[in-house]
């Protein structure tokens, strides 16, 4: 869609709101703000006349829930149909303690309606789904975030291995900066993908594709309250899981092994063999983080035989490929400096 301009003339700015309310991460409103900002300059430097704009708006969630228009980037400009609106980040969940949420439900069901596009960031993904519009479909949000708004609202899908869900008329987004995919996503649907490209470069900031599952640490539930399946975690989390079986897991916790599967399942919510597995990579993450160990090495210490079942195992849960991973996030450098007597392939 980089390539349209949608809902947006030339002589009219597609207006970008944003909800403000106590609970925001002020970072994220202040920063998408800035970054519309900048997407109009960069805008008005290539189009001689008739430059695309965005008309950026803050719009106040109130203690009644009622919602008002606050911060105008285009004071002069009259009322107009919003665009898009962004429910911000938001470091807890507590907005539904402490007021009702009916009336901003409502309000979002009627922008909505409008053809608003609806999108979110992080804890914004609560406000979105008390709104119902995402009932039978899917949403992302911080990990952090995910089971009590899948707790809370078993009809929606919550995939937390996603840093964007777009299905065009509703766009979530995963992690507390991935305001900044979302913002460059919209100013790519209004402005065009050059006048994108051109606002990343300027800011510094990765227009590229990226998932939470890069980020995201595996933190299995141990509050689930079966005594018997949590030692059997615990086994697992001191143990090398390298040639565990379900038989063996099943003995030690003195189970048969469908009853075993069955209870483990229920406790964690994956099953035994899927959750050795997770360990192992969490375990590789850290020597490709910390450590001079070429791929097969960290394979082999991580529980692998195969080198080539390890990189498939490890892109299939985290999106990237082993050696990828390593680029992005290795503190040691990836490989021992030339000369040195360890030196070893990364």
């Amino acid at each position: 869609m980089g390539a349209e301009l949608t809902n947006v003339t030339a002589m009219e700015p597609a207006e970008i709101g944003i909800v403000v309310h106590e609970e925001a991460l002020m970072s994220a409103v202040y920063g998408l703000t800035d970054m519309f900002n900048v997407a109009n300059l960069k805008s008005r430097e290539q189009h001689e006349t008739n430059a695309p704009q965005i008309r950026s708006s803050h719009w106040k969630l109130g203690l009644d829930g009622t919602v008002t228009r606050g911060f105008d980037s285009h004071p002069d400009l009259p009322a107009s149909q919003l665009s898009a609106l962004i429910l911000p980040p938001t470091l807890k969940i507590e907005l539904q303690v402490k007021r009702d949420l009916s009336e901003i439900s409502e309000w979002l069901r009627q922008r909505h309606a409008e053809g608003t596009v609806v999108s979110s960031v992080c804890g914004g993904a609560y406000l979105l789904a008390e709104s119902g519009l995402v009932e039978g479909r899917s949403l992302t949000t911080h990990w952090s975030h995910a089971e009590q708004i899948a707790r809370k609202f078993p009809q929606v899908n919550v995939d937390t291995d996603k840093l964007m869900i777009d299905e065009g008329d509703i766009i979530t987004t995963g992690g507390m900066m991935a305001w900044i995919n979302l913002g460059l996503k919209l100013v790519d649907r209004f402005m065009g993908s050059t006048v994108m490209l051109e606002t990343a470069r300027f800011m510094v900031v990765d227009p590229g594709a990226r998932e939470q599952s890069y980020y995201s640490v595996f933190a299995p539930r141990m509050d689930h309250g079966d005594q018997v399946i949590l030692k059997i975690q615990h086994w697992l989390h001191g143990a090398n899981t390298k040639g565990i079986t379900l038989q063996m897991m099943a003995e030690r916790a003195g189970l048969g092994e469908r009853t075993f599967l069955r209870r483990f399942h229920k406790a964690t919510g994956i099953n035994p063999t899927e959750y050795s597995q997770r360990l192992r990579i969490a375990k590789s993450r850290e020597l490709l983080e910390r450590s001079y160990l070429s791929i097969e090495q960290v394979a082999w210490q991580s529980g692998y035989d195969d080198s080539n079942a390890y990189r498939k195992i490890f892109r299939k849960i985290l999106g990237i490929s082993p050696s990828e991973y390593r680029m992005r996030f290795s503190i040691a450098g990836g490989q021992r400096p030339p000369g040195h007597a360890d030196a070893v392939p990364a």
